[in-house]
């Protein structure tokens, strides 16, 4: 296994800088944003894609300094009703997942989307519970009608580029569980699998470990996002699980994203990398920074020295002991 880094922390030094602070810092690997939420601050997109010397340039940076680039991220949300985000995010993640052909790179990160609740909504609708009955009504419109046709082009286009495409499961989206993961995963085709990232787990009341259990079981993680979750039981009394207090109200919210290490034990960071390797993940571990109490290289530092504690860098061999 690899430990890699989500560059759109360090989106205030120049591409080179980047890559040059990656390096110093021991890693082995870049995760770097095509657009939508994550921005673009490292990958001209259209440039490169117009220009093959401007890729070879690109890619050269990057291999040059021993690195390799884990995935492109473009998480966006191409179901929303906001017909203007909708078409940027189709438009990026196409466009991405055709430079990621273009430069060997395995996988393309998103997020699943969500829609409204008919095609005359303004806003992104995300029913979780199914009674009254009409929430469920929505959620099955959204999965049939929206969710499913939408992925199966894009799978198809995935497939089409030799590219896998890493779902992130991330609550207010439509896929936000290992069920959802799959359910729509056999509905379209194996392009499709997820970007892992325990803090989304941590917070829905999942164990990241049996969650990576049942997605390795089926093939279906293609990244994985070392992130870490705060639980304060006392302000989840309160304010539930569901907590829509900003993020930066860390004193009551029910829950805060952390830098590895600082949520939940190293014990259980070693267990999630072993059972990632159980299920045979020998990809990047790539890191990804939103401490709200922790500068970006203090927490950024934290979860390269944690992370190291407890990655398992090289394959076991053959049990000579027995």
């Amino acid at each position: 296994m690899k430990l890699g880094v989500f560059t759109v922390l360090f989106a205030n030094k120049s591409f080179e800088e980047m890559l040059d602070h990656v390096k110093t810092s021991g890693l082995d690997a870049v995760e770097i944003g095509t657009g939508c939420y994550p921005g673009n601050a490292h990958c001209p997109l259209d440039e490169l894609l117009e220009d093959e010397q401007k890729r070879h340039d690109y890619l050269e940076a990057v291999t040059s300094r021993g690195l390799s680039i884990s995935a492109f991220s473009c998480h966006g949300n191409p179901l929303t009703p906001d017909k203007e985000f909708a078409e940027e995010s189709d438009t990026v993640l196409r466009k991405t997942i055709k430079l990621a052909s273009l430069l060997g790179v395995p996988v393309v990160n998103a997020f699943s989307g969500t829609a409204g609740d008919s095609d005359e909504a303004k806003q992104p609708n995300w029913p979780v519970v199914p009674w009254p009955a009409e929430y469920n009504d929505v959620l099955t419109w959204q999965w049939e009608n929206k969710l499913i046709p939408y992925w199966k082009e894009i799978g198809e286009l995935a497939k089409q580029h030799n590219v896998k495409i890493g779902i992130e499961l991330h609550g207010g989206f439509l896929v936000h569980t290992p069920y959802t993961m799959l359910k729509l995963r056999e509905a379209t085709n194996d392009a499709i699998g997820a970007n892992f990232d325990p803090s989304h787990m941590w917070w829905q009341g999942i164990d990241p470990v049996a969650a990576i259990k049942i997605l390795g079981a089926a093939g279906a993680i293609h990244h994985f996002h070392a992130k870490d979750t705060y639980i304060d039981q006392d302000n989840v009394n309160m304010y539930g699980l569901t907590d829509m207090q900003p993020y930066g109200q860390v004193r009551t919210r029910a829950w805060t994203f952390r830098s590895v290490g600082c949520g939940h034990g190293l014990q259980e960071w070693s267990n999630m990398m072993s059972t990632l390797r159980m299920y045979n993940y020998d990809y990047v571990v790539s890191i990804e920074h939103e401490d709200p109490i922790m500068s970006i290289e203090e927490g950024f530092a934290r979860a390269v020295k944690n992370l190291n504690d407890v990655l398992i860098h090289n394959s076991a061999g053959e049990m000579w002991w027995a």
